[in-house]
């Protein structure tokens, strides 16, 4: 028997018992997903054939092609489409050998909790359209690259349509957040990395201007929220910049010429922008408007003035022209650590707020002693919502995923604990003793 209920996303149901497939289709019907239903494996893979499907549901005991067997044709056969196994069977090996055969996303036993299927469902296809449009967003960002290199006649022209085309991927960018508001990190992710891709002076610095604006904020004893704000708006400081060529890019701010530093002055508010549509992140999208603001009033966009710039953004503004001073990006010659703190003393009261900049130097100038360690490992299959993290969550590729002092939630911990699964890494991460 196949029945198909007309909406989308497209699933796949498989079970040779009709009361199960029944059940299905009346607890995702509401969901307005198009439906499959198919009561053996080989009738699966039929409509497989000839519809376009975006995840499937298997039952692991059928007859004649159990569910590791289906799956595991699917995998070879569709590997795009995500694959569950449903089963009530109690033999662990056969679960096993479905998981290793047919990569399944995840399996669900019977009986199933309906609103526990429903998610697992929502959060396969979410994962499945996050992948996609990553994929999409790497491979766009590809061509425009090899495009760039291919660039040596007519200057002038070849940067307008350079720019063009970087307006074109801000703009998709911009849809691209709006559907991925859901998964904050990932989110960030994209901002933060777009910046790295262009390579040269720009690389590992919006990671390093975090990570010591972080730093500097605890040292002023700025609340654990206020730090996130700051540590995330050094992440994403420098996205406004991401419709620059790579000439203006690459070229300090003390050589450019008068347009160039008008097109330039404009980058703090297109950051701001770009930002703002995501909830979590509209203090460090206040703080990344700012963050070229002067303590004497003299800076851009708004022209704030001592304390009336927000304090993330004073922090900021040091810390980013203190790495800035050492790679060259603001003036031709670059300086020491020394040379550049000398800098920053020197421009105290004008172009700085003096407590920061003092702080700032006391703590780059001493030898800071290891604190008594205040957090503890915990295996990923332990962690529980109401933890809180110690340490930064890193990826494989020294992508930040999560940082230090967020709150899991439940959600949040099925998310790292399905991501360690993914990966197949024995992740362990570091919460606060104090929060156990």
């Amino acid at each position: 028997m196949i029945e198909i209920i007309d909406s989308a996303p497209s699933l796949l149901l498989v079970d040779d018992e009709a009361s199960i497939l029944s059940s299905l289709r009346r607890l995702l019907r509401p969901a307005g997903y198009k439906v499959h239903l198919a009561e053996s494996g080989k009738a699966g893979l039929d409509v497989l054939e000839r519809e376009h499907i975006d995840l499937v549901i298997s039952d692991m005991r059928m007859p004649e092609m159990d569910g590791a067997k289906f799956l595991e044709h699917v995998r070879n056969r569709w590997p795009e489409v995500t694959r569950v196994l449903l089963t009530g069977y109690a033999d662990v090996g056969s679960t096993i050998d479905a998981i290793n055969r047919g990569e399944i996303y995840r399996y669900i036993a019977k009986p199933w909790d309906d609103n526990d299927l429903t998610l697992i469902i929502r959060d396969a296809l979410d994962r499945q359209r996050l992948q996609a449009e990553n994929t999409r967003l790497q491979i766009l960002t590809q061509q425009q690259n090899d495009e760039l290199k291919e660039l040596n006649t007519d200057l002038e022209r070849k940067v307008q349509e350079r720019t063009a085309a970087l307006e074109q991927t801000n703009d998709s960018l911009k849809q691209a957040n709006e559907r991925l508001k859901q998964n904050f990190m990932v989110s960030i992710k994209t901002f933060s990395g777009l910046m790295e891709l262009r390579g040269g002076g720009v690389a590992g610095h919006s990671r390093r201007v975090a990570d010591l604006a972080r730093k500097l904020a605890a040292r002023l004893d700025i609340d654990t929220k206020s730090q996130q704000d700051i540590f995330l708006a050094g992440l994403l400081h420098d996205i406004g910049k991401i419709g620059f060529s790579d000439t203006l890019l690459a070229k300090p701010v003390s050589k450019m010429n008068g347009d160039e530093m008008g097109y330039y002055r404009k980058h703090a508010i297109a950051g701001e922008s770009a930002l703002m549509p995501l909830d979590e992140l509209k203090e460090a999208a206040r703080i990344v408007r700012s963050h070229h603001e002067r303590f004497d009033g003299q800076g851009f966009p708004d022209g704030l003035r001592g304390l009336a710039i927000p304090l993330g953004a004073r922090i900021l503004s040091v810390v980013n022209d203190f790495d800035g001073l050492q790679a060259g990006t603001l003036a031709e010659n670059r300086l020491s650590a020394d040379e550049a703190k000398a800098m920053l003393v020197q421009s105290r009261n004008r172009r700085y707020d003096p407590q920061v900049v003092d702080a700032l130097v006391e703590m780059l100038g001493g030898v800071a002693q290891e604190p008594p360690s205040r957090d503890v490992a915990v295996p990923v299959l332990n962690l529980q919502a109401g933890m809180v993290l110690a340490r930064d969550l890193v990826g494989r590729d020294g992508t930040l995923l999560l940082a230090a002092e967020y709150i899991l939630d439940a959600s949040l911990v099925r998310q790292i604990q399905d991501y360690a699964r993914r990966e197949g890494i024995p992740l362990t991460l570091h919460v606060r003793r104090d929060k156990l």
